[in-house]
């Protein structure tokens, strides 16, 4: 029965919170470990462990006493959840599905393998090998570990702009001339089962990379939605995932699709189907690693979905920001209930619903100018 399977997060950001409330409607135990004794899981799970989910052993302890663990973030110990698969848990996403994204030049490599089409990059160990290569500029450069919204990317323009650049291991891409940006969350079950979410068009900072908003359905051409999925199935398969994925995708401006990045996780890109999806993506999570029938994916109306930054004017006026926000019919919102503050940081999100497109752009609008 799911209310005798112990579940572990290893994680315990607000991806994380959103899946313990999931996990809540399935009677499911759920313990967590992050490093930061205030991360958000710490009000939720009565068993919350103050822990590094790099570490090796940190990560052997936690999982000892679990049936099933997964990860809200991809920073986590492989050796660790190897480790624990041999001892006979089950650690979805896989270890070695993990080990291919971690690195965004070996995820890049995966995908070539399987031709899947990707953004032309080469590795970079430093400053030194990019000044080797000044020729290849503008570029976006991307760490090749632990990057996380727009943390650990930026463009360089010109030789110039290398004096700034990170000085480790990292990827060098061509800069791609695009139309829009889009992700597909697709869920795959250990018996093989795989659905797809419907795209999403993807808005980001130019200045922080960060996710501004997403609008779903993304209003692709039929035939690029039927690429979209077709691309994104592939991968699943290809990667024998079990679990969820986000498939971020470029959509060239002759109509091309190339993969970016993909995230083996609850993602950013997959908020909106909590209101908007008949299965979220967490109860979709939840589905693929305990063995469960996989989710109706259906939209079930237009959504817009805008993050939550930390900024000067929320600050000094959060309760009467708040108070306006949940004042627009078919606004739903989502506070993380983060500790201290940082400028620039999410602090939530915001859901926003509706019988037609047109009317979710009305309500977008009211919403931006709340929080300006």
């Amino acid at each position: 029965m799911l209310e005798n399977l112990k579940v572990g997060i290893l994680g315990g950001g607000q991806l994380g919170g959103m899946l313990i409330r999931h996990a809540i409607d399935l009677g499911l135990s759920v313990s967590v470990m992050d490093k930061d004794p205030n991360a958000p899981c710490a009000r939720y799970s009565s068993s919350f462990t103050v822990g590094d989910p790099k570490s090796y052993e940190a990560v052997l302890a936690f999982g000892k006493d679990l049936d099933v663990i997964t990860i809200e973030m991809e920073a986590v110990n492989i050796e660790a959840l190897s480790e624990l698969q041999k001892q006979g848990k089950k650690v979805y996403p896989s270890p070695d599905t993990i080990k291919v994204i971690q690195d965004k030049y070996t995820q890049k490599q995966f995908l070539l393998s399987h031709n899947i089409p990707v953004v032309p990059g080469v590795a970079v160990d430093g400053k030194d090998d990019l000044y080797k290569i000044e020729s290849k500029l503008p570029g976006c450069l991307k760490k090749r570990r632990n990057g996380y919204d727009g943390y650990g990317v930026m463009v360089l323009k010109s030789g110039a702009d290398i004096a700034n650049a990170f000085d480790e291991p990292s990827v060098l891409e061509e800069l791609v001339d695009i139309k829009t940006e889009i992700a597909v969350i697709v869920a795959r079950n250990e018996h093989g089962a795989v659905k797809c979410y419907d795209p999403v068009a993807m808005v980001f900072s130019d200045e922080k990379f960060v996710l501004e908003f997403q609008v779903a359905p993304a209003q692709l051409e039929e035939g690029l939605t039927r690429e979209a999925y077709t691309l994104a199935e592939k991968i699943a398969n290809s990667l024998e995932l079990v679990g969820i994925l986000a498939v971020e995708m470029f959509v060239t401006k002759d109509n091309q699709l190339l993969v970016n990045e993909l995230a083996p996780r609850p993602h950013n890109s997959g908020h909106h189907t909590i209101e908007a999806s008949t299965t979220s993506q967490y109860e979709q999570l939840l589905r693929a690693i305990l063995g469960l029938p996989l989710g109706n994916t259906a939209l079930r109306f237009p959504s817009y979905m805008l993050n939550i930054l930390d900024t000067a004017s929320l600050a000094s006026n959060r309760e009467a920001k708040v108070q306006a926000l949940l004042d627009v019919p078919g606004a739903h919102l989502h506070w993380y209930g983060k500790k201290g503050s940082r400028l620039g940081r999410k602090v939530g999100h915001i859901t926003i619903t509706d019988s037609s497109m047109e009317g979710v752009v009305v309500k977008a609008e009211t919403i931006r100018k709340i929080l300006n």
